[in-house]
């Protein structure tokens, strides 16, 4: 599989049956992100994996309501960084940038090697902090739910979760986000 066929086959599931968590599996995603690009190779990004099964229904306890489909997840990948580990040139934060980059690539993995990682905003920031351990002064900027996608649609879901189990969301069209030579409200 190419990138281009990584990025068309990407899909925010929600229906996951579970998978080995393999040694050997985290270090490969962990070597994708360490390539990624970062201003002056500052590399910022940190993340825990989260896979032991303890661990992991410990932090369905960060989880916000509608996202119960995560539980069948078998890793949680905690996406963490700080803003001074990065460039900040004048008004210009880098630290988020370089940590999404990262990130997407770890994702693009795990979509190639045939499984879901399906970033996510609704937790607690706060509860993820006291699960494991982590530093008021690192910033938890996502969680990545990575799992096997079940044919079996999650009883959990929501009619609209459900429809998009079965079918993309819409995209917008690259006319209303690409813009040539200079801005143009659309």
């Amino acid at each position: 599989m190419n990138v281009k066929e990584a990025i068309h086959k990407r899909r925010a599931f929600r229906s996951f049956e579970p998978v080995e968590i393999t040694k050997d599996f985290l270090n490969d995603l962990a070597e994708c992100a360490q390539l990624s690009a970062s201003c002056f190779n500052n590399q910022p990004w940190r993340y825990i994996f989260v896979y032991e099964p303890e661990m992991l229904e410990k932090m369905h306890k960060a989880l916000s309501q509608g996202n119960e489909w995560a539980h069948k997840a078998s890793l949680i990948i905690v996406v963490l960084g700080k803003k001074e580990d990065d460039c900040v040139i004048h008004d210009r934060v880098y630290c988020q940038f370089d940590i999404g980059m990262a990130t997407a690539h770890m994702i693009l993995r795990a979509t190639e090697l045939d499984l879901v990682a399906h970033p996510i905003a609704g937790y607690s920031p706060r509860k993820t902090r006291d699960i494991l351990g982590i530093p008021d002064d690192i910033d938890v900027i996502a969680l990545v739910i990575v799992g096997k996608k079940s044919d079996k649609i999650n009883p959990v879901l929501s009619d609209k979760q459900v429809e998009a189990e079965k079918n993309r969301p819409d995209r917008l069209s690259t006319e209303k986000f690409i813009f040539h030579n200079k801005y143009l409200e659309k």
